[in-house]
């Protein structure tokens, strides 16, 4: 397997590993941990993604909080400014990951200014006045934002996977010392029960395709859903030969650079091989679950 080193949507594993600084493993182990690789769901019935079904970030974190010896206090709800007030609290005793967030409304980013349903999360570093410092793992360090309009985003009202808005982490403690390692082992009997039925949810999406793919989906796949997708497989493939599951190891890295290959036909419009290759990725979610439970 040859590694990948470059950019990516790891929103919620990069704040995780900033918060958990020097003790913090690899950001490839933190998304293994979440879960993340090991499945494809259709959200809503139709909008492909290359997570197990029913799983979203918040699910992901908390587990990998939990396998990797650490607790934190998660707060949420309120008003914007007791929200406001609580995240000042938070930041008075050390950085706190706020999220999920909208990403189409943080506006230092350009072309910002309209809520997209684009899920994100950030490590706030302090609340100065009427300005929120943050580190936005997405290229913008020490990036700023006015109280009011951090608020608009941080209410995420199209993030559909929460039900309550201003969700912060913070309070972060370390219980127990726990290796990547043992947290990688630990995690296993969940990716196992996780990959459960997702060949099956490929083939359902192949089909879809070749009904007529909605052009929202579509863009969905090309700037988001492919790039996560695959490198989420690429950095389980390397957790798993970190374990000495070669087997399954091997298989990961196969189905990553299957998925990765999805990435043309989608862009250029060609569903015959969209569709082809849907249907080569789809077995592999099968073997991957046969090899890890063997």
């Amino acid at each position: 397997m040859h590694p990948y080193i470059g950019s990516g949507p790891y929103c919620y594993s990069n704040s995780l590993a900033m918060m958990l600084g020097a003790h913090a493993p690899t950001t490839g182990v933190i998304e293994t941990l979440t879960g993340s690789p090991f499945g494809f769901q259709l959200g809503n019935g139709s909008m492909p993604f290359f997570d197990p079904v029913g799983w979203h970030p918040e699910i992901g974190l908390a587990a990998a909080i939990e396998l990797l010896g650490w607790s934190c206090v998660r707060s949420d709800g309120g008003s914007d400014a007791a929200a406001l007030d609580r995240l000042r609290a938070a930041c008075a005793q050390g950085p706190a990951l706020a999220g999920p967030l909208e990403m189409g409304l943080l506006t230092y980013r350009p072309a910002a200014g309209i809520a997209v349903g684009a899920d994100h999360y950030v490590v706030v570093l302090a609340v100065e006045d009427d300005t929120v410092l943050l580190h936005d793992p997405q290229g913008n360090p020490f990036a700023t934002l006015p109280t009011g309009a951090f608020a608009e985003a941080w209410r995420g009202e199209k993030v559909t996977y929460i039900d309550t808005p201003f969700v912060l982490r913070s309070g972060f403690v370390r219980d127990r010392v726990v290796s990547p390692i043992d947290a990688l082992e630990s995690s296993m009997p969940q990716a196992i029960r996780s990959l459960e039925g997702s060949s099956d949810v490929v083939e359902k999406f192949a089909e879809a395709v070749g009904r007529g793919l909605d052009p929202e989906i579509r863009n969905l796949l090309a700037i988001f859903g492919i790039r996560v997708g695959t490198r989420r497989l690429l950095d389980a493939s390397a957790s798993l030969t970190m374990l000495g599951r070669t087997e399954a190891a091997a298989l990961a890295a196969a189905q990553s650079r299957i998925a990765g290959s999805l990435q043309y036909p989608l862009v250029t419009g060609d569903d015959a091989a969209l569709i082809a290759t849907l249907r080569t990725l789809a077995p592999g979610y099968d073997r991957l679950r046969g090899a890890l439970i063997g």
